[in-house]
């Protein structure tokens, strides 16, 4: 049996290293709010070029928004035919803002500029000979994705954007539209050029 000094000493433990992982998480956040221009240059490698530069960067941006929002041990929605309660794991916004400063030291070693310097081009191979030897047989979630680029695409790949883009219609998945409209074929969407 648990004595009262071993509880509070175990809890007086624990106090400060979830305190740390807060203030990890904060800073991370905050390093990828003052600096969006790297992030910003990875979506352009890494989204479909057919986004264009302006949808490319809502993106990148509601991923910051994502990161920012990040709660660790943060209740789940449990699925469906399941009671089982599932909760949020450690923040991954840390590793992945040093995934980002690890991409723009590989940038600044091959090619001698930062990674936001470098054409798209040469951007997609510094992301690729980053993500070498890891395992890309599936998309995962968001919050589990190893590598900040691959978080990056799954959030785009799970946002109502992609869903337009992949079928070329205005179907606005998640959002709320009247009864009447339910029956009407989706808008196709504009094309780039075009916005």
């Amino acid at each position: 049996m648990l004595s009262r000094r071993h509880f509070l000493a175990s809890l007086a433990a624990a106090l400060p290293l979830s305190a740390i992982v807060r203030r990890a998480h904060a800073a991370a956040v905050v390093h990828l709010e003052s600096d969006p221009a790297t992030l910003d240059a990875l979506a352009e490698a890494v989204l479909p070029s057919s986004l264009g530069r302006a949808a490319t960067r809502r993106a990148a941006e509601a991923f910051r928004a994502w990161s920012a929002g990040y709660r660790e041990n943060a209740e789940l929605v449990h699925g469906y035919g399941t009671s089982r309660l599932r909760s949020t794991g450690p923040t991954p916004v840390t590793r992945w803002a040093a995934q980002l400063d690890d991409l723009d030291a590989r940038a600044r070693n091959e090619h001698q500029r930062a990674f936001r310097e470098l054409a798209v081009a040469e951007r997609t191979h510094v992301v690729r000979s980053a993500l070498a030897g890891q395992r890309l047989d599936r998309m995962p979630s968001v919050a589990t994705a190893d590598h900040v680029a691959v978080a990056l695409i799954a959030h785009f790949y799970e946002s109502p954007a992609a869903l337009d883009l992949c079928y070329g219609a205005r179907i606005g998945r998640e959002t709320c539209r009247p009864l009447s409209a339910q029956t009407r074929k989706p808008l196709p969407l504009l094309k780039v050029s075009e916005k």
